[in-house]
């Protein structure tokens, strides 16, 4: 949540330490110690200014740099939503065409909040079309995800960030699941020069779905790679990754996808994100596309608290 502008900080300074008093402002007969509690007052409300003002753009100056799950690949990074900042995924669209030629259409807008320091929470709404290629078609909402991430260490030379999330998928809506599914996800990220690398490994609690049982989303584990590089000159970030991933059913066939996409600074607040990829394996071959945009801000009155 990151663009090439200059800060807000540095703009204060240079307009604070250019503000000089006019000469005829001083009066020889000021009381020094009511001088002295000037510049304390004035230095205390320049700090606050440029904390408050400085925070809230803060929060999306790289946001094209932090990958979510989806957005625009599977695979993610290990750093979550800064504290206090807000990220809106506003337009997240997937559209699928499966091996028979169904179309399957998701939309599943987010929202994710930094509450703690390196911990992010999250609630998403997925909802679904599905397109079977018949007469009728379905549509309706595919549960409610409640998910929180936290990072557990800096980025070392030596060490790279992990991080724990986890991800309750609820039962609501016509395609949702018909039982709550928990998953437990460890993340890694290290950082090189020329890239960065990520490792993702996940599982999904909870009894195989019985017959005519749903089980939305839910796979039973998932394990997979990405490779990203970043070009910040034009808040760009170009990514790719390979997974391979169990269905609740232990009966039925490993499923491995390949995915890439870009993502894209708009602004210092709105970045957009555009993705492909293909389903190798599994049953249900097929490509895919994805594009969504995100929104990131602050709320002065949620800051410090």
């Amino acid at each position: 949540m990151q663009q090439a502008r200059q800060p807000a900080s540095t703009v204060c300074a240079n307009t604070t330490a250019g503000a000089k008093a006019p000469a005829g402002a001083r009066h020889a007969g000021t009381d020094p110690s009511t001088r002295q509690m000037s510049k304390r007052t004035i230095a205390a409300l320049a700090a606050t200014a440029l904390a408050f003002g400085a925070a809230v753009p803060a929060a999306a100056q790289t946001d094209y740099y932090n990958t979510d799950a989806g957005r625009p690949i599977r695979v993610e990074d290990a750093y979550p939503t800064e504290r206090y900042a807000f990220e809106l995924q506003v337009a997240p669209l997937r559209l699928e065409r499966e091996r028979g030629g169904a179309y399957n259409w998701e939309l599943a807008p987010e929202i994710a909040y930094g509450i703690l320091p390196r911990t992010q929470v999250e609630v998403g709404f997925p909802l679904r079309f599905l397109d079977p290629g018949g007469e009728g078609d379905v549509r309706g909402l595919a549960g409610i995800e409640i998910a929180a991430l936290h990072n557990l260490n800096v980025e070392t030379t030596t060490l790279p960030a992990f991080a724990l999330a986890a991800d309750v998928l609820l039962p609501v809506g016509g395609l949702g699941p018909d039982r709550a599914y928990t998953t437990g996800k460890a993340i890694a990220t290290r950082t090189f020069s020329f890239a960065r690398f990520h490792a993702n490994a996940q599982y999904t609690l909870g009894a195989a779905p019985g017959a005519g049982e749903q089980a939305g989303e839910a796979s039973r584990w998932m394990a997979g790679l990405a490779v990203d590089r970043t070009f910040p000159l034009r808040s760009l970030l170009a990514t790719a990754d390979v997974f391979a991933e169990q269905p609740l059913d232990d009966g039925a066939a490993l499923a491995w996808t390949a995915e890439a996409g870009v993502r894209y600074q708009l602004s210092p607040q709105l970045n957009v994100d555009l993705g492909v990829g293909r389903r190798f394996t599994g049953g249900d071959e097929g490509w895919f596309f994805t594009f969504g945009t995100a929104r990131a801000f602050g709320l002065r009155s949620l800051i410090g608290r």
